[in-house]
C-alpha cells in the first residue's frame, strides 16, 4: 500500500525526458531506443572508444594513467547525456538511485572484479554550496547501497577550486586539475574505485588517482556512467 501511495504521489518518470510512465523504469520507450552503449572496441585502460593497436589508445600509450583501468557502460550521447545533465545541473538529486541502479546493472561484469571501497570525485566547497549537493557522492552512495559496498565521505577532497573542464583543450584540462585534489591518510593500503558521472579525456580522474596513490592507495580504478568520445 505504501509503494502504491508513493507511486500515486510520485509517478515513475523517464530520467531523461521526465515523461510519466505506467511502470517504473529508467527510460521511456522512446528514450530507451535511443540510448547508446559504449562500443566493444575501446581502450582497455581508459575505455576511450575506438580500435587501437594492442587495444591501447594513443593517450594511454604516450602517458599511461595512474589508474589501473576505467569503465563506462554508456556513450555520453542522447538520453544518457540528458539524464546526467538533469541530475548534475538542473537540481534533480532524486535521480541518483535510478542512475546508480542503471550503472550497477550495466557494469556488473566490471564490478565483479572492482574494489569494494568507492571514492566519489568531489566538488569544491564553493560549488557544493551553490549546487546544494554533490552529484558524484550521491551516485557513489547509491551505487554502494545497490552493490553492498562502502562509499565514505571525505576520502578525497578538492584542495583548490578549478575551472569547469567543459570547453577547455586537453592540455588546459590537465593544467586546470593538476594538484587539485587531496586524499585522506585512511586510503593508505586500500584499493579504491573512483566514481564520477562522465569520463572525457581522463584529466580529472588522473589527477584524483595521483592524489589517492600519493596518500598510499595500492590501486585505483575508475567507473563512470558515460564516456565521451575524446579522440578524433
Amino acid at each position: 500500500m505504501l509503494q502504491a501511495l508513493l507511486e500515486l504521489l510520485y509517478p515513475p518518470a523517464c530520467i531523461a525526458c521526465a515523461k510519466v510512465m505506467p511502470v517504473r523504469a529508467a527510460f521511456c520507450e522512446t528514450c530507451d531506443l535511443a540510448v547508446e552503449r559504449l562500443p566493444p572496441a575501446r581502450c582497455r585502460t581508459c575505455a576511450e572508444p575506438g580500435s587501437f593497436p594492442r587495444d591501447i589508445c594513443p593517450r594511454c600509450r604516450d602517458l599511461p594513467p595512474p589508474f589501473a583501468r576505467a569503465c563506462a557502460p554508456f556513450a555520453h550521447e542522447g538520453p544518457v547525456a540528458r539524464a546526467i545533465h538533469r541530475f548534475k545541473y538542473e537540481d534533480h538529486p532524486e535521480l541518483a538511485p535510478a542512475l546508480a541502479e542503471l550503472l550497477a546493472s550495466e557494469s556488473r561484469q566490471f564490478l565483479s572484479q572492482a574494489p569494494d571501497l568507492l571514492v566519489a570525485l568531489p566538488l569544491h566547497d564553493r560549488r557544493f554550496r551553490e549546487r546544494k549537493y554533490d552529484q558524484a557522492q550521491l551516485l557513489a552512495g547509491e551505487l554502494a547501497r545497490a552493490t553492498g559496498r562502502q562509499a565514505p565521505v571525505g576520502l578525497l577532497s578538492r584542495a583548490r577550486e578549478t575551472q569547469r573542464q567543459v570547453g577547455l583543450s586537453e592540455s588546459d584540462r590537465a593544467r586546470n586539475v593538476a594538484g587539485a585534489f587531496s586524499a585522506a591518510p585512511s586510503v593508505a593500503g586500500r584499493a579504491l574505485l573512483l566514481v564520477d558521472d562522465v569520463l572525457t579525456t581522463g584529466a580529472t580522474a588522473r589527477a584524483a588517482a595521483d592524489a589517492l596513490l600519493a596518500a598510499g592507495a595500492t590501486r585505483v580504478e575508475v567507473l563512470t556512467l558515460a564516456r565521451a568520445f575524446s579522440l578524433a
